[in-house]
């Protein structure tokens, strides 16, 4: 149940960011101290972080409803949120700066990236 639960409110989570993105490219990049500029800047932030995150939604909520996808579920959530640890990791030791907001989010995806890691490991 605790699987379950968790892969829930990750696809709720997945799916409000997803639709923030989506409808509000320029105000989520801008919240976040990002801008998104050139031709393809909003082409891009609604097909990475709207699509990829609407997409990650569907996989997290199939998995929170059936059984046998949780484990592939919880691999993604561990490898999505995992190789954003890594790259903001890789910004701290280069001596990048970021606002509150960006920290926050990445205390958030170094949570996500734990919790998805230990119940994927307790499928094994």
């Amino acid at each position: 149940m605790l699987t379950r639960s968790f892969l829930l409110f990750t696809a709720l989570m997945f799916c409000a960011f997803g639709l923030w993105s989506i409808t509000d490219p320029a105000g989520m990049t801008s919240r976040l101290g990002v801008s998104a500029e050139g031709v393809s800047g909003i082409f891009e932030m609604r097909g990475i972080y709207g699509g990829v995150s609407l997409g990650a939604a569907i996989l997290c909520l199939v998995g929170g409803l059936r059984q046998r996808f949780e484990f592939a579920a919880l691999c993604f959530v561990a490898a999505y949120m995992g190789g954003y640890v890594l790259g903001r990791g890789a910004s701290y030791f280069y001596g990048d700066t970021a606002m509150a907001s960006n920290w926050y989010f990445a205390g958030f995806e170094l949570v996500m990236f734990i919790a998805s890691a230990l119940l994927a490991q307790r499928k094994v």
